[in-house]
């Protein structure tokens, strides 16, 4: 699996475009801003997107989602528990956010329940319920490559804010500690902000854990 991490938006969420490079299969993780620069990307690389996956719902990781859906045809997975999130800019937060202004979205075509194995064209992975930033939030956990996308949970040395609509700290501590420290050390952190990490170095250095 290639990786290509595109920061987009006003405070730069990552967007990660997963390629299986036997395919040019992709998945779409958190398209929060920019289409342009995302649809550059899977023009540049020939890719062909299969589905778009949600680690929340909040505002600047969903600010695209229309249009790499109406581009590509191609559905969204989000967990129910934020179902009405996409198209209510006070549980998303762009209500309170003058930058981008209001966000309105359609509905996801897939909800998410429980902690399960999926397989989306040539990609597998398990989806991890790592609630606490937001009442769905969710890591996306490829075992195969070594690599789980956190959302906003688990940070390079910090970890997501809990003051939000739906959020609750002890949960998202938990969530860290129970599902995602719980992952091999040499597990490839890819959060939804900032850089790269691995899942050893947070449990040993990062400062709100230890």
């Amino acid at each position: 699996m290639k990786l290509i991490t595109c920061p987009v938006g006003p405070i730069h969420a990552n967007c990660y475009i997963l390629e299986d490079e036997k395919t040019n299969d992709a998945l779409i993780i958190d398209p929060g801003d920019e289409f342009d620069k995302i649809e550059s990307i899977i023009i540049e690389g020939k890719l062909h997107p299969l589905a778009v996956l949600l680690t929340h719902a909040h505002f600047d990781h969903i600010g695209a989602l229309d249009e790499v859906r109406d581009q590509w045809k191609i559905p969204a997975y989000l967990h129910r528990n934020e179902s009405y999130w996409l198209h209510d800019a006070q549980m998303n937060g762009s209500a309170y956010f003058q930058v981008t202004g209001p966000i309105h979205t359609r509905p996801a075509e897939k909800l998410l329940k429980g902690e399960q194995k999926m397989t989306i064209g040539p990609f597998s992975f398990t989806v991890l319920e790592t609630a606490g930033h937001s009442p769905g939030g969710v890591s996306f956990y490829f075992e195969d490559d070594r690599t789980v996308f956190s959302g906003d949970t688990l940070f390079n040395g910090s970890i997501g804010r809990s003051d939000g609509f739906g959020a609750d700290g002890e949960q998202l501590l938990q969530s860290i500690r129970d599902k995602l420290l719980t992952l091999p050390e040499d597990t490839h952190l890819c959060p939804g902000h900032g850089r790269a990490s691995t899942i050893g170095n947070e449990a040993h250095t990062n400062p709100f854990l230890i």
